[in-house]
């Protein structure tokens, strides 16, 4: 069970992923979309989406830096694993936070506002379930493992293990040593990247970065009292 969670369960999540956006950007590119509901409700939007969406900025920073970097290079810089821990705890909590308490407002307000939830997908229901399940599990392991309930150290397991993917040598029996909360985490977590190219997660992928780059819309004011001294004129007027 070990290797099929551990050992094979990462590589089938991520051909779903890649193949899933390839798919997508064939034969639905236009459908990657977030589905904005904006035009529903904009009140509570203003509020869910700007922590949801910086909060979960932070918390894959934090996941980035946590899995990948190895505790050899942080103490040849100098940083002991305490101040690591410190400062891992300590900024995740808060961008964990954030990203729940932005998902919490978002699915109120998928919930509760009548012309929001007539444009949820069915897709959007099993998504919400288990980006809210992932970010809940994250933050229960961490609660665990900073208050001393769970002793354990992440790094020489679960970053271990997630390095040994990229090298499609991954020790599977670091995982299945973890505890629960991290092994349902990561799961959850594994899960979620499976289900992004079939839900509006596929946005993700679809930044509108040529945006950067185009030419400035320029707009010229015109002045209303022009406007109203003016008599109308039959039929089409050439523009100036």
């Amino acid at each position: 069970m070990d290797l099929l969670l551990w050992g094979v369960m990462p590589y089938v999540a991520a051909t779903l992923l890649i193949a899933g956006l390839i798919w997508r950007a064939r034969y639905d590119r236009f459908g990657l979309t977030t589905h904005s509901s904006q035009l529903h409700e904009s009140r509570l939007l203003r509020v869910g989406s700007p922590l949801f969406h910086f909060g979960m900025a932070f918390v894959v920073l934090g996941h980035v830096v946590g899995l990948l970097v190895p505790d050899s290079w942080t103490d040849a810089v100098g940083v002991s694993d305490h101040t690591y821990h410190l400062l891992a705890v300590s900024t995740g909590a808060v961008a964990g936070l954030a990203a729940a308490v932005g998902i919490g407002i978002l699915v109120y307000r998928r919930l509760r506002v009548p012309a929001v939830r007539k444009a949820t997908l069915r897709s959007d229901h099993v998504m919400y379930a288990v980006l809210l399940g992932a970010m809940l599990l994250g933050l229960v392991a961490t609660a665990l493992n900073s208050s001393g309930v769970v002793d354990y150290n992440y790094r020489e397991g679960v970053s271990v293990w997630f390095r040994g993917l990229f090298t499609l040598q991954p020790d599977y029996r670091l995982m299945g040593a973890a505890p629960l909360a991290f092994k349902l985490h990561v799961a959850f977590g594994f899960a979620l990247f499976a289900l992004i190219p079939f839900s509006r997660l596929a946005h993700v992928v679809s930044a509108p970065f040529k945006y950067l780059f185009r030419p400035y819309v320029v707009y010229r004011r015109r002045d209303p009292r022009q406007l109203a001294n003016r008599e109308p004129k039959r039929g089409w007027e050439r523009a100036s």
